[in-house]
């Protein structure tokens, strides 16, 4: 059974364990219907297919314990009737790449209590070869997956720009910054990013400079990607190049820090991200003993996650993590969703009111005549009017 320790504030179910465990179940069936695995073999089938069987039954008792202990930690709480109530248990995921996650992933994180994601400009895992690959990419994440979002009741919001890993390829650089000012003045581009350096070579750094005053003359905020390698190094001279530019330290987000970065970068007044991305940039025990530490000011935890091993569920995780630590219902909301809000709602793109007053779910809508249902399977139709279920944070 699931055991919720510490103060009632969080009840998120790790809806991936559960999600593998079924997985599991279905593919066994999948493989018996299709003959890959023989049946009348007494050792084998019938073994792994009770085993089976009992995984998924100890799946439904653990989604019925989460949801049952989340009832009784609202009861013990308090459910809040006021705005603010209600807006305590929201996550933004402020750093998530959604065109690489499926539909079932926009399902959990909603249960999990998500109602916005930002989708940052990145690489593709593999380099892109001309322009065109790119704005079509800028069309995708500001287009269909801001619809695709919608449908299952996430709000979805991007930022552009060339990365940095990209930018050594000086021809593709040009022609990508080039191409820029069309899309940056798009519905739901809510900063320019992912900029920053990878290996800190001369192009990265006139790749950055270059979409710095870009954002300047736009209006908007920067999302910072610290490099992977030398990363203390390279995050300080990502923020003087920023102070070379003048560039406002309250628009800009630097991402990726970690305990050698924290210091620093909250010193010299900007927002201080973190990926929750497993066994690498940041882990949800570290990452509370730093809220713990230096407390939620100008804080923000994300995901990151992407077509590698991530975990979409990483905020909500975390979330849970610090609630169970002791750390404040007020210093939560912070971390995963009111400095998001912040820095992010700048130029007026992102609007609390866009998930506290959302607009009708209806899955028979296309988006340039296609939609996220084949055929046979039955529409989601929702009225406007988030329904706040017992798999959220609290």
């Amino acid at each position: 059974m699931v055991k919720v320790n510490g103060p009632p504030l969080l009840a998120a179910i790790d809806m991936f364990d559960t999600r593998q465990a079924l997985d599991q179940a279905s593919h066994f069936r999948q493989q018996c219907r299709i003959g890959d695995i023989n049946m009348g073999d007494l050792v084998v089938g019938q073994r792994e297919g009770a085993r089976l069987h009992r995984v998924e039954q100890l799946a439904a008792v653990l989604l019925s314990d989460v949801q049952r202990l989340a009832a009784a930690a609202g009861d013990q709480a308090g459910h809040a009737s006021n705005g603010a109530g209600h807006n305590a248990r929201m996550i933004i995921d402020s750093h998530a790449h959604m065109i690489s996650r499926t539909t079932d992933d926009y399902e959990a994180i909603a249960k999990a209590g998500v109602v916005a994601v930002i989708e940052p400009a990145f690489w593709l895992g593999q380099p892109r070869t001309n322009v065109g690959s790119y704005i079509d990419y800028f069309a995708m994440i500001s287009g269909f997956e801001r619809f695709r979002a919608g449908q299952f009741g996430i709000r979805h919001y991007c930022t552009i720009g060339l990365n940095p890993k990209e930018a050594n390829n000086e021809a593709l650089s040009e022609a990508v910054i080039d191409a820029l000012p069309r899309f940056l003045v798009k519905e739901g581009v809510v900063a320019m990013g992912e900029l920053g350096y990878d290996e800190q070579t001369p192009l990265e750094d006139k790749a950055l400079r270059a979409q710095i005053e870009l954002a300047k003359e736009f209006s908007l905020p920067i999302m910072i990607h610290t490099p992977h390698r030398d990363k203390r190094a390279g995050t300080l001279r990502t923020m003087d190049v920023l102070k070379e530019h003048k560039f406002d330290p309250l628009r800009c987000v630097i991402d990726h820090n970690n305990e050698e970065t924290i210091r620093e970068v909250r010193d010299r007044g900007y927002w201080c991200a973190f990926s929750i991305y497993p066994q690498t940039k940041m882990g949800s025990e570290r990452m509370a003993a730093l809220v713990e530490s230096f407390g939620p000011e100008r804080l923000i935890v994300d995901s990151a996650c992407d077509w590698g091993v991530s975990d979409p569920l990483a905020v909500a995780k975390t979330a849970r993590l610090m609630a169970q630590r002791g750390v404040s219902a007020d210093a939560i909301h912070q971390v995963v969703h009111s400095n998001a809000l912040a820095v992010y709602g700048l130029n007026g793109e992102m609007d609390e009111a866009h998930w506290l007053a959302p607009a009708a779910i209806d899955q028979r809508t296309l988006y340039e005549g296609n939609s996220v249902l084949r055929g046979g399977q039955t529409p989601r139709i929702e009225q406007p009017g988030r329904q706040v279920d017992d798999l959220q944070i609290r």
